[in-house]
């Protein structure tokens, strides 16, 4: 595996530098911000609309304190493998590896170019041929991204001070606009936040996707921070938390503007369904024609940082894991495997997502929350297998009832808060119980 570069000065103490740590925080706020965090704000603003604050409330606790206590969690725990190896290490490998994956080429990487090519697309010549032109844009994109990603000790610096930045410059610009411009009167909310906006929020934070990659940013900033000079595991813990707290921030300042861009337009874009248009109409709104290209500007980089992040975290993570194919190959592999997913479309790449998130997202979600309480569930062991293992099961059967049979009933529906989409709740709470009782029944035989 290649380290990452030492930055322009290093520091031999175990703190980072004021400077060091608004880079290293800017760097992953610049690594979680990719297109779905650009489109899911304003289109939940103008759908949520007098009912925005609690949607928004809702989606921070997933989209921004979820990711957040995922890098702390993993950085307690010292790795993801870790965290996960509690349940059973035949279940760590293989979870890990799906996070990987679901977050790299078979949904997040692909997604990042078909994004950037759609809000490129009003820009291009309508001469030419939309699909030659999707595949052209996709080659070009994921060779720059390839040759980024060949130098992961330049990703921090390259996020964390260029392009990091630029990002949220963009974004400032776009939403400032917005707030200092005359806003319209509010419309009702409407469908899905016309009933529980703040669970409707929270569920559409699963769309971010930002906790499954917390599970792996974490490898990557941790590294970072060793190269910086904070070599104890304290030190780079506390560095972590510093990392995530400033990400996190960035990202809730980031969302509420976003947001508010939709409310302000939620009366005369009543009925929109994509945030990239919402975004659209508002910068044209406020700079004219000048506002689609400063939209595509926005999504190009945001993607652009997020694929970077993503190759680099996972040809990482696969180089460990097989060591016989070393980071190069694992990166060329995903790159060229996402190309030629990208060509399949936004739409098709969405549709997959969605049984795999519902599937993955509650079983992350317990694993962090329990990561967090180590102290108490390590002392508990049986607690993570019990627990994890129903969440995962009602998570796969609702994922793969949702993919083979939409609309088909399954026992689990019967399930407290499952017309909320949080079946799983008090199933892990209930799993939970039976942990605690099957941890002192065992401590019991021990003793005896």
């Amino acid at each position: 595996m290649q380290q990452p570069n030492q930055p322009d000065q290093t520091s031999s103490c175990e703190v980072l530098a004021p400077r060091q740590m608004v880079s290293v925080g800017v760097a992953l706020f610049s690594m979680f911000f990719g297109a779905g965090n650009l489109i899911l704000p304003p289109l939940l603003g103008v759908q949520a609309g007098q009912d925005a604050l609690p949607a928004l409330i809702g989606f921070f606790v997933a989209g921004v304190g979820l990711p957040v206590l995922g890098i702390v969690a993993v950085a307690l725990a010292g790795t993801v493998r870790d965290l996960a190896a509690r349940v059973h290490p035949v279940f760590s490998r293989a979870f890990v590896a799906v996070v990987y994956l679901a977050i790299g080429p078979c949904l997040a990487i692909p997604r990042t170019s078909s994004t950037a090519y759609e809000m490129l697309l009003p820009l291009l010549p309508t001469s030419v041929d939309p699909g030659l032109m999707r595949l052209a844009f996709s080659v070009a994109f994921f060779v720059l991204a390839y040759a980024l990603a060949m130098h992961p000790g330049r990703i921090t610096r390259l996020l964390g001070k260029i392009t990091g930045p630029l990002l949220i410059v963009l974004i400032v610009a776009v939403v400032g606009s917005a707030l200092f411009s005359e806003g319209e009167s509010l419309a009702p909310a409407s469908a899905p936040y016309d009933a529980n906006p703040a669970v409707q929020g929270f569920l559409t934070g699963y769309q971010t996707m930002d906790l499954l990659a917390s599970l792996t940013f974490g490898l990557v900033i941790a590294t970072s921070i060793r190269g910086m000079g904070v070599t104890e595991p304290a030190g780079v813990t506390r560095e972590v938390c510093r990392a995530g707290l400033i990400a996190g921030v960035l990202m809730m300042l980031i969302y509420g503007g976003l947001a508010v861009v939709g409310v302000r337009l939620s009366e005369s874009l009543a009925g929109a369904t994509n945030g990239a248009t919402v975004l659209t109409a508002s910068a044209t709104l406020h700079f004219g024609t000048v506002g689609t290209a400063v939209v595509a500007a926005i999504f190009l980089l945001a993607c652009l940082n997020v694929c970077i992040g993503l190759i680099g975290c996972c040809g990482t993570y696969f180089s460990q894991e097989v060591p016989r194919i070393p980071y190069r190959g694992w990166a060329l592999a995903f790159a060229l495997f996402s190309c030629i997913a990208s060509n399949a479309g936004l739409d098709a790449i969405l549709a997959f997502s969605v049984p795999l998130l519902s599937a993955l997202y509650p079983v992350a979600i317990v694993l962090v929350i329990m990561g967090m309480c180590h102290s108490v569930c390590d002392r508990l062991p049986q607690m993570w297998p019990w627990v994890v293992g129903v969440v995962a099961l009602v998570g796969v059967l609702g994922s793969v009832r949702d993919t083979v049979a939409p609309g088909a009933w399954l026992p689990i529906d019967a399930l407290p808060l499952a017309s909320w989409g949080l079946g799983w709740v008090v199933p892990a709470i209930a799993a939970a119980c039976v942990g605690v009782l099957h941890a002192k029944v065992s401590a019991r035989g021990a003793c005896r």
